[in-house]
């Protein structure tokens, strides 16, 4: 009479897998506003801090940069470090979702969240 019902469970295991996912996945969103990555340009003389989420938290500057007229080369300067930083954390936001998602059995390279 309860034959029918095998599917049942399956589908109760598969619901709480999606509970735990989702809750695993509000943990690393969370915890990619605490991982830091450095970007860097003119071999380290810039360097701008952000979190894995792409927020810039810092920017460090060498002195050295300041020397005349050198306006236009500082911003540049400063605008890649940037953009590596965001690049950087990207990746590692990446990294991450890779490592959460291993265990689930799905296809590799499959973008999460939907």
């Amino acid at each position: 009479m309860f034959k029918g019902l095998g599917g049942m469970g399956d589908m109760a295991k598969m619901m709480k897998a999606a509970t735990e996912m989702q809750t695993k996945m509000t943990e690393m969103q969370e915890e990619l506003h605490n991982i830091m990555v450095v970007g860097e340009s003119g071999a380290g003389l810039v360097k701008a801090t952000a979190t894995a989420k792409g927020e810039l938290k810092g920017l460090d500057i060498d002195p050295s940069i300041f020397s005349g007229d050198d306006k236009e080369v500082v911003e540049d300067l400063i605008l890649a470090a940037i953009k590596d930083a965001q690049q950087k954390a990207s990746e590692r936001a990446q990294e991450e979702m890779v490592k959460l998602t291993e265990g689930l059995g799905l296809p590799p390279g499959m973008k999460l969240p939907f």
